[in-house]
């Protein structure tokens, strides 16, 4: 007995070619179906260079365009010729033209010899399945579908939403159940010819003419009806990917593919000159027989998967730009962002340089510049300082920032004056530590010479963009951790808030502060707080600042750290 093999071909054809001369040179008669699509001089141009053997049949060729009927009806013509004209074909194989064997012939009719009668062929029902792409399940057997869905996708999906609409459900015939599977299965003789001599083909055909996908379902459904005994598992190594798109096998799978113990693989890349070498010659012979486990791969596919869906958290490159809040984190470290503490304190930056050991940048999103720790002109990754290079796109801007320094904690300044295109990405990403102290951003406009109608005018915008600001990390998406102070609660025990802040930052240090950055000088600031107020302005974001600056700091208890202003 031997084993035919059926070959459902469309390009490359001289790929095609070798592989149904290695079947035939190994007994295996081989029937091939060319795509209907492909010229008639590369289709004469195959018959011509395999009209040496005997034991290669074409059939009549049907146009096989994904997801419709003309690939089932061309496996149905493939298949009549193979039953009629290779009688002593026992298990017939279906393959593509890109199907590669990974193992000797012999061992694959050997294996099929020593179960006569079982079918392989995945075959589970639509429940079972979690693979099905484009939300139809059930319904690809209940929805006429007449149109292509890559020719005429418009014209698809409003058909299927229209007969959704009228509630229209076509009646799946009499003692069909349908189920699902691999279009690549090996099934007995028996249970082949019992399909295709089935009484009731016209009707269960015409009924699978407008089934979404039928190469999917139709011999799955089918099988289940004749066949005594199914492993429904696929001899044929293939897998996918998260889209529902084969992977292609290239020179550098050839360990993976030997690992599997697989017969066949698709889908294998024409060019792979190392592959068609390695498993289309008689080097293969020796190789141990066992049994078929794509599983042992599984784990590596399904890592690809996660790499090319998630990624590398913080990374984005040519090659992975997801969408907005598909990637695997939005930076790739924790950092930390400082509002209104540089313009509280007049040397916050060394500071806290010092106390933690970071490295603290300034306003990395000034209007005029970017502010890199030092002010360097050009930082790591050759990031420039340049605003308009940053403003082109300041999400890439931070996550670039972050993924350069991964393995040293970056800190920056951040405030209503800096760009604002920031915001959500700060308030989304889990890995951002926020501390804000409200209103702090009146100090510098309290120490600035301009007059008092312009300082009223930028005080109103600055506290408009501020509360913006806040709105956002206080919104159910926020993400990132934050803490608020207005800058009244602040200044009356400032020690409390940065020991917590240098606790988060450097965990190990747990040691208590002796040192606390220089307070910039407030005397009159709470009367100029009241000048807004007379002049039209409410300073709500500083908190109960009083007009006589008669604040009580609890910077002096036992056992804490005195402030030094």
């Amino acid at each position: 007995m031997s084993v035919g093999i059926i070959m459902l071909c469309h390009t490359a054809l001289d790929r095609a070619a070798q592989v149904a001369r290695h079947w035939a040179n190994h007994g295996c008669p081989v029937v091939i179906h060319v795509d209907k699509r492909v010229p008639c001089a590369e289709f004469e141009a195959l018959q011509s260079s395999l009209a040496d053997l005997p034991d290669i049949r074409f059939s009549g060729r049907y146009a096989c365009e994904w997801g419709t009927w003309g690939i089932v009806a061309a496996t149905q013509a493939a298949a009549i010729i193979m039953l009629q004209d290779f009688p002593g074909a026992s298990h017939i194989y279906l393959a593509s033209g890109s199907c590669l064997p990974l193992r000797p012939v012999r061992e694959l009719a050997a294996y099929l010899d020593s179960r006569p009668r079982t079918d392989f062929i995945e075959s589970v029902t639509t429940a079972d399945v979690d693979w099905t792409i484009g939300g139809l399940d059930l319904e690809r057997f209940t929805l006429r579908f007449p149109f292509s869905w890559r020719k005429h996708r418009h014209l698809f999906d409003g058909y299927v939403k229209l007969q959704r609409r009228v509630r229209f459900k076509r009646k799946i015939p009499t003692g069909v159940v349908p189920h699902l599977g691999s279009q690549w299965w090996c099934l007995t003789r028996r249970t082949l010819s019992a399909i295709l001599e089935d009484p009731e083909r016209p009707i269960i055909d015409r009924y699978f003419r407008r089934v979404w996908i039928p190469d999917e379902s139709y011999f799955q459904t089918q099988v289940r009806r004749f066949s005594s005994n199914i492993e429904s598992r696929s001899l044929t190594l293939s897998k996918f990917d998260f889209q529902g798109k084969p992977h292609i096998f290239y020179d550098d799978h050839l360990q993976l593919l030997r690992r599997s113990d697989c017969f066949v693989a698709r889908k294998t890349w024409p060019h792979a000159k190392k592959l068609y070498r390695v498993f289309l010659t008689k080097g293969t012979e020796q190789q141990t027989a066992a049994e078929p486990n794509p599983g042992k791969i599984d784990r590596l596919f399904s890592r690809a998967i996660a790499r090319r869906t998630k990624g590398r958290s913080g990374l984005y490159m040519q090659s992975r730009f997801p969408n907005e809040d598909w990637e695997n984190g939005k930076s790739a470290s924790p950092y930390s962002v400082f509002e209104g503490f540089s313009d509280l304190f007049e040397n916050f930056e060394p500071w806290l340089g010092k106390m933690t050991g970071t490295r603290v940048h300034g306003h990395l999103f000034s209007l005029e510049r970017v502010e890199y720790s030092g002010r360097e002109a050009v930082y790591n990754g050759a990031m420039s300082d340049s605003a308009p290079i940053r403003d082109y796109n300041p999400k890439s801007f931070l996550s670039n920032l972050l993924w350069n320094t991964r393995g040293e904690r970056q800190c920056f300044q951040f405030g209503p004056a800096d760009n604002q295109a920031i915001n959500w990405q700060l308030a989304k990403d889990p890995n951002a530590t926020i501390s804000v102290i409200s209103g702090a951003w009146a100090v510098p406009l309290f120490k600035s010479n301009l007059n008092f109608l312009e300082i009223r005018e930028k005080a109103a915008r600055l506290q408009r963009l501020e509360q913006e600001h806040l709105n956002i990390l206080s919104s159910p998406w926020t993400k990132a951790r934050y803490r608020i102070w207005n800058l009244a609660e602040f200044v009356e025990n400032p020690m409390e808030p940065l020991q917590s802040i240098v606790d988060e930052i450097s965990p190990r240090a747990l040691r208590r502060l002796n040192e606390a950055p220089r307070m910039t000088d407030l005397s009159g600031f709470g009367q100029f707080l009241q000048n807004l107020r007379n002049q039209g302005m409410q300073p709500m974001l500083m908190g109960d600042f009083p007009v006589d600056d008669n604040i009580h700091q609890n910077a002096v208890r036992r056992g804490r750290p005195y402030l030094v202003r």
